[in-house]
């Protein structure tokens, strides 16, 4: 198996660790995109469906399928970017295999560059004994507010409550459980300040916690404010894997519900 490759951020030039999806192909033998690390990646400042799938090549039998653009969310500044692939039959440079599936990013985060204290953890827990997280491929709006409770009850919440009807693609999405407040965002941009002030002060409200999923990331204004807030931010892929991007999102998967 192939170790993670480094990818630089465009946007604060941090280095973080990613390791591409695995996807089944309808053979049963696994798939993953071949990425091309020769080239930058980009910074994802505007989602669109169309834009977010790849074709890969199943290397057992030759079927092509379309899946998942590979994205990482920066551990530092929060910016999406999207990591560019080899279209089926092209030639690898570097002759690098796939990095395998389930390495985890460096938690630690960078000091506030304001002068502020940052986010102070809560002393270290022994990690709550759980299976593996299954993710759901988000191939619609609609999928993305499940995998968000799917990952929720996997933290441990119980009767996590999805609404009513279809969820609409330019409107984030409540969900709620006992003790929470979850806050889902499918649409193509970045959640600000005021989406997560808001879901703070819902929360604070129901004297719940409050947890806030988006698409599309986060702008730095939101980031700071829920650092300051204690507030967990969850940025999803469409291969469907919450990716925590603050400490406190670190400190709600290590100690769960």
């Amino acid at each position: 198996m192939a170790e993670a490759v480094p990818v630089r951020c465009p946007v604060c030039l941090r280095e973080n660790r990613f390791t591409t999806p695995v996807f089944p192909c309808a053979c049963g033998s696994p798939v993953t995109p071949s990425l091309d690390l020769t080239a930058p990646p980009e910074p994802l400042t505007h989602r669109t469906w169309a834009d977010s799938w790849v074709t890969v090549r199943c290397a057992a039998c030759g079927r092509e399928g379309e899946w998942p653009r590979p994205e990482l969310g920066c551990g530092s500044c929060g910016t999406v970017v999207r990591i560019p692939v080899r279209p089926p039959g092209a030639a690898d440079p570097g002759g690098g295999g796939h990095p395998r599936p389930g390495a985890r990013r460096d938690p630690r985060r960078d000091a506030r560059r304001d002068g502020r204290p940052a986010h102070i953890p809560l002393p270290p827990t022994a990690p709550l004994p759980r299976p593996a997280f299954r993710p759901v491929t988000i191939r619609t709006a609609r999928d993305a507010v499940a995998t968000a409770a799917l990952y929720l009850r996997w933290l441990g919440f119980r009767d996590v409550r999805q609404p009513d009807g279809r969820p609409v693609p330019a409107m984030a999405v409540d969900l709620r459980a006992p003790g929470l407040v979850a806050q889902v965002d499918p649409t193509t941009a970045p959640a600000g300040l005021r989406a997560v002030e808001c879901v703070w002060l819902t929360g604070l409200t129901a004297s719940a916690t409050c947890v806030y999923f988006s698409l599309a990331g986060y702008t730095q204004d939101a980031r700071t404010r829920a650092d300051d807030l204690g507030i967990p931010l969850f940025v999803m892929d469409l291969t469907g894997v919450p990716q925590p991007v603050n400490d406190p999102a670190d400190e709600l998967i290590g100690t769960g519900a």
